[in-house]
């Protein structure tokens, strides 16, 4: 079974964003193993890179404005390609700061879901529904229509 990890800066404040979070989780369950590794927010994005990079297993992407945009049916492939290379796979939500260069350059893929700039916490759950999405193509589920 696929790992997935999710390291993301700061913890989800809110109730609600933690109960969209926990139903993704359950959903993915039955498609792979999923780590949230939630780091503490320090003063800078450079302070928070080591941590960040630390944590990082297998292909990584980075979650930023600039990076690539997939369809949900290309992301689904591509994630489908990593699992069958049976790599693990990390995604990285910085802090309301964003991420740091280094963080950055070390990334295998920068992806973004937006030109838009989301909340951190906002952007952990669209995260989690998109991976969840991805898996459901994948199956052939009509859950993405």
């Amino acid at each position: 079974m696929i790992k997935i990890h999710i390291v993301c800066v700061g913890k989800l404040k809110e109730s609600f964003w933690r109960e969209a979070v926990a139903e993704y989780e359950k959903r993915l369950s039955r498609f792979c193993k999923v780590e949230v590794h939630e780091l503490p927010e320090k003063a800078t994005i450079s302070a928070e890179a080591e941590g960040i990079l630390r944590a990082c297993r297998g292909y990584t992407f980075a979650l930023a404005i600039e990076g690539r945009a997939y369809s949900s049916e290309k992301f689904a492939e591509k994630l489908a390609a990593l699992a069958d290379r049976g790599e693990e796979i990390t995604f990285v939500i910085g802090s309301s700061c964003g991420l740091d260069r280094e963080v950055k350059e070390a990334a295998d893929e920068l992806l973004s879901f937006s030109a838009f700039t989301l909340p951190h916490q906002l952007m952990r759950v669209v995260l989690f529904e998109q991976i969840y999405r991805a898996f459901m193509i994948r199956s052939g589920a009509e859950y993405h229509k």
